[in-house]
């Protein structure tokens, strides 16, 4: 940037100086850096060596023909004719990045960067390498907390800061390891706030930049003009495989709480509200007789929840939640993950044409009625699948919605009966043989009865029937 004596008005207008005054400042000769550049260098002298580079490895095991399974093939072939063509494994690589953020070597990173790898190694930006290890993950949130392998060390670290503060058009700098060529960072703005739809996680509300984000930012640092860490990339969007100025963060205030859980229990514990809805359309607004197209009606209020203790009632439309207007169902989950178990929120509602509001404290999903896991066995359609009793705890850990009680398939075992029907985990049980099913032990006594069986499952809310023979 060159210095503002040539550009007096442009000048006032960014300065908020007069004119005049900047015109009597056009006698001074530029003598320090500051006076003729804008730099980032102090944030990022400051930020970059919380900024790790992590590098995974993982074995994979390449299967090699069926046929050397049959003991008399590989005693006929011999063993290097099965070395050479028979099972093997490899190595596979991966690269991302992390921010430090507690100095005794706490790592935030994203999931999908350490997904599957049986070796975590961290390098700092000074090329030290360190081991790590997972303390928990969240692929709902797509975020991954490790622990680095360190002795009697304080680290670099940054915390994360207040990310609803930022505005559409702040300043802000990417740094990571884009490609593996190193510590890098890139300057932008903030293009855009509360974007969902993105497809990388359930609970959705990015931070949109045009800073440039490339394959290796992924878990790396999205910082503030002022050096706070705001978010965590995540995300482009790209049809070549490179930035094209579309890049997506977590922002720091989902993360936070993310990161306390998997800290503390090892798991993600997220706040339960129990009520649901559906996003306010223009059709459904002028229905209401609503102003316009923003916020949800809630569908279902499940008896004694939070929701429904505090008087929330089916049919209210959700505007807003502890001050932040809510425009749809994904902003509606994400104001609600981003608040401490045990706080309470202030919900505005629209009843009927009157505004209410409602304070309601926030609590865990409740693991109630007790789950009763139990595999099925024995010649009927469920043998080989796990199955529970759905409750709020259990549909929070399934990424269901929790409605009623009920049945749900947890897991179906490889080459069982039921993975041959095509059961799946996620499958809510309904009805068998015409018989409404609301525990396990009832499921378990109509499966006894011989068949010819005629079930009845929600899958992802579609209804699935189908009559299987004995």
């Amino acid at each position: 940037m060159r210095f503002l004596r040539q550009v007096p008005v442009l000048a006032a207008l960014l300065t908020g100086l007069s004119p005049a005054v900047l015109q009597a400042q056009e006698t001074t000769v530029p003598k320090t850096r500051e006076q003729v550049s804008l730099t980032f260098a102090p944030v990022v002298k400051k930020a970059s060596p919380a900024v790790v580079n992590i590098y995974t490895k993982r074995v994979v095991r390449q299967q090699g023909s069926p046929l050397f399974n049959d003991p008399f093939f590989r005693q006929f072939f011999g063993p290097q004719f099965e070395q050479q063509f028979g099972n093997r494994e490899r190595v596979e690589n991966s690269l991302g990045s992390g921010v430090i953020i507690r100095s005794n070597g706490i790592v935030l990173t994203n999931n999908h960067v350490i997904a599957n790898a049986d070796q975590i190694t961290v390098v700092l930006s000074d090329r030290r390498e360190f081991e790590a290890t997972v303390i928990g993950r969240d692929d709902r949130t797509d975020i991954a907390v490790l622990r680095m392998k360190i002795e009697n060390e304080t680290l670099p670290a940054l915390d994360l800061a207040n990310s609803d503060a930022i505005e559409v058009g702040d300043l802000v700098l990417a740094i990571g390891n884009p490609f593996g060529v190193g510590q890098t960072v890139t300057s932008g703005i903030v293009s855009a706030l509360a974007r969902t739809n993105v497809g990388v996680a359930d609970v959705q509300s990015f931070i949109q930049t045009d800073a440039a984000i490339n394959p290796g930012n992924s878990g790396g640092a999205l910082i503030s003009s002022d050096g706070r860490l705001i978010g965590i990339n995540t995300a482009i969007f790209s049809q070549s495989g490179g930035s094209i100025g579309i890049g997506f963060a977590i922002p720091a205030n989902l993360a936070r709480n993310v990161v306390a859980s998997l800290l503390s229990e090892g798991k993600v514990i997220r706040p339960w509200l129990g009520a649901n809805g559906q996003t306010i359309t223009p059709d459904l607004a002028r229905t209401l007789n609503l102003a316009r197209p923003s916020g949800l009606v809630l569908e279902r209020v499940v008896p004694k929840s939070p929701a429904a203790r505090s008087g929330l009632m089916v049919g209210d439309v959700v505007l807003s939640v502890n001050g932040k207007s809510i425009n749809d169902v994904d902003e509606f989950r994400y104001v609600l993950a981003t608040v401490p178990l045990g706080d309470s929120v202030d919900v505005r509602v629209n009843r009927s044409g009157a505004e209410k509001h409602f304070t309601i404290k926030l609590e865990a999903p409740p693991d109630d009625p007790p789950r009763q896991k139990t595999t099925l066995a024995g010649r009927q359609p469920f043998s080989g699948a796990t199955v529970v009793n759905l409750n709020p705890a259990v549909a929070d850990e399934m990424k269901v919605e929790f409605n009623e009680t009920g049945v749900l398939v947890i897991d179906v075992q490889g080459n069982s009966l039921a993975a041959g029907i095509g059961i799946r985990p996620g499958d809510r049980v309904l009805d068998i043989n015409d018989v409404n099913i609301t525990s396990v032990e009832q499921m378990k006594s109509a499966v006894q009865k011989p068949g010819p069986w005629k079930i009845s499952l929600n899958r992802n809310g579609q209804i699935l029937q189908s009559t299987i023979k004995d």
